[in-house]
């Protein structure tokens, strides 16, 4: 039987709407509204895209979207006394300084510098620092960890007591991913390039989390039966048929592991949009929190 397709598109419109709601509500209250600072560095194709979808997406829910694009040659020190204007500015609920930054530039340097009240991103030191420790919330979880969570708990799928497995490291999404499940009380794992007898590892997942970024690399037979697979890989190959010359595929073969698993997400639009609508709530916790709401 196939697995239940964990729909992420269906799932962060639904969240895009109660944020829209929230928003409306605290504009009629106190005449404010939720202000998102996005900086862009250099002419990356796919940063720009990224930063043009959350522009989109803040006008949908009714965020106001400050866009600041710099040069690639821009100094460090002058982006980082941008950043100091916008924790200075009041409108500003959330900074977001898009990565990969240019060589030159230090990105813990410039992520150290937002203020940890702004760090939508939730990539701040003290904000990863809390996350990893018991009982000591961060401000901001990071949107792509915080997505999946949801996802999980959004479909119904029960955390607490269950094997959990990250195959993945990274700080962004694997190490933070870990933590939250640890909170939550499941049995982890954290797999990667030096893990022996991998897909044995992995078959012992109730709840598996794939984020390495290799094309398909997770294989039907090593997906436990009826286990949640929650696949946040984007890799593109090569694939004629398509005008691009190239099609989207996760990093679970998705056609072999949807035939064993009880749930999965597809990519694209499974993981994707949840990363936005969790940008989106972090912006909005944080105007929240400004006003005494949260």
């Amino acid at each position: 039987m196939s697995a239940q397709i964990i729909d992420g598109k269906a799932i962060a419109a639904t969240i895009r709407g109660e944020i829209a709601a929230e928003v409306e509500e605290m504009k009629t209250k106190y005449n404010r509204v939720p202000g998102l600072a996005a900086v862009l560095v250099g002419e990356r194709k796919d940063s720009q895209t990224y930063v043009r979808m959350k522009k989109r997406a803040c006008a949908e829910v009714g965020i106001t979207s400050f866009g600041y694009e710099l040069p690639a040659d821009v100094s460090q020190d002058e982006l980082l006394k941008l950043v100091q204007e916008l924790n200075a500015n009041s409108n500003v609920h959330g900074i977001l300084v898009q990565l990969p930054l240019p060589d030159h530039i230090d990105d813990e340097t410039i992520l150290g510098a937002i203020s940890i009240e702004k760090d939508v991103d939730g990539f701040h030191p003290l904000n990863i620092g809390r996350l990893s420790m018991k009982r000591r919330d961060p401000l901001f979880v990071p949107c792509t960890p915080r997505g999946c969570i949801e996802l999980l708990d959004r479909t119904g799928i029960e955390i607490e007591g269950k094997r959990a497995v990250v195959l993945g490291r990274s700080n962004i999404v694997g190490l933070p991913v870990a933590m939250l499940l640890l909170h939550r009380n499941a049995t982890l794992t954290i797999c990667h390039s030096r893990t022996k007898n991998l897909p044995d590892v992995v078959r012992e997942a109730d709840i598996l989390i794939a984020a390495v970024g290799r094309a398909e690399m997770v294989k039907g037979d090593w997906i436990k039966p009826g286990a949640a697979v929650i696949d946040v890989g984007v890799n593109a190959v090569d694939d004629p048929t398509r005008k691009k010359g190239y099609r989207l595929v996760g990093d679970v073969a998705f056609a072999e592991a949807k035939e064993v698993a009880g749930y999965i997400t597809p990519v694209p639009g499974g993981v994707g949009p949840m990363t936005i609508a969790m940008l989106l709530r972090n912006t909005l916790d944080s105007a929240k929190r400004e006003l005494g709401m949260a």
